[in-house]
């Protein structure tokens, strides 16, 4: 069976991302003390994903997915906050959550507007 290159470049950015953003997640103290680079990098892998990794059959399957993954993740930091004093797991938790919307919400931009523009081509 012969694959489709079409989004192979995409498909690598989002493992890539995916990984990066739980191992940045797991071993910062915090989000806070992460470092600029930190969070550029995640957002360019994030908009990489974005322009490369969707089609127009695809757009609203990520849109939704990552739709559901951006409100769950910026909904549960906030009560994540306040119990994450002293505990690792639950600080840990937070921090991939955190990580994961630096990832997905230029991505989610992005195919939003790819597919606000497709929809206004005459």
């Amino acid at each position: 069976m012969v694959k489709s290159k079409e989004n192979l470049v995409g498909a690598y950015a989002f493992l890539i991302g995916v990984v990066l953003a739980v191992i940045f997640g797991l071993f910062n103290e915090s989000l806070e003390s992460a470092g600029g680079l930190f969070y550029s990098t995640l957002v360019l892998i994030g908009l990489i994903v974005g322009v490369m990794n969707t089609s127009d059959r695809d757009s609203m399957t990520f849109l939704l997915a990552s739709l559901s993954l951006v409100i769950v993740g910026s909904l549960g930091m906030e009560p994540l906050k306040y119990i994450a004093t002293n505990n690792y797991v639950v600080s840990s938790l937070r921090n991939v959550l955190g990580s994961l919307l630096l990832l997905f919400v230029p991505a989610t931009i992005v195919v939003a507007l790819k597919s606000v523009f497709a929809m206004a081509k005459i």
